[in-house]
């Protein structure tokens, strides 16, 4: 491996290790349903988020509710000592992936089979500190 590719390889590690990550596999809802409710919550603050997640009608609501539960879990386990509460914690990713599709036959007139899609999805939540992300951007942005 080149000395670049290392250097980026060894910056990007240590990217990660700064921001608290969940993820939530083989979710048993469409992805397009799950990103109806990731699109509301992405970029917002975590107290924001959680309360426009508490208080959706839709059922991904729920799932990415806990989802970001442990992902704040997981960022006070890195961060001890400190409270979420004196934190300007954003959410600041969201990616909704298909995951697996279970194929079923229904049964249709004439003696025929219509096949049924059952799609469930991959969500990874990323929260970071607000100071963090706006220096992420201005970097990106120069």
């Amino acid at each position: 491996m080149g000395a670049r590719k290392r250097n980026v390889a060894e910056e990007r590690k240590a990217a990660i290790k700064k921001v608290a990550i969940a993820k939530l596999n083989d979710c048993p809802t469409s992805p397009r349903k799950m990103r109806l409710v990731a699109d509301m919550i992405r970029g917002k603050r975590v107290d924001l988020a959680l309360a426009m997640l508490r208080l959706s009608t839709k059922e991904a609501a729920g799932r990415l509710e806990k989802l970001l539960l442990s992902a704040l879990a997981n960022w006070q386990a890195k961060n001890e000592g400190s409270r979420i509460e004196d934190q300007e914690l954003v959410v600041k990713q969201v990616n909704v992936d298909s995951g697996r599709q279970l194929k079923r036959l229904r049964p249709a007139p004439q003696g025929r089979g219509h096949r049924i899609r059952k799609r469930s999805n991959h969500i990874t939540l990323v929260v970071d500190n607000k100071n963090a992300v706006v220096a992420a951007d201005n970097n990106t942005a120069n």
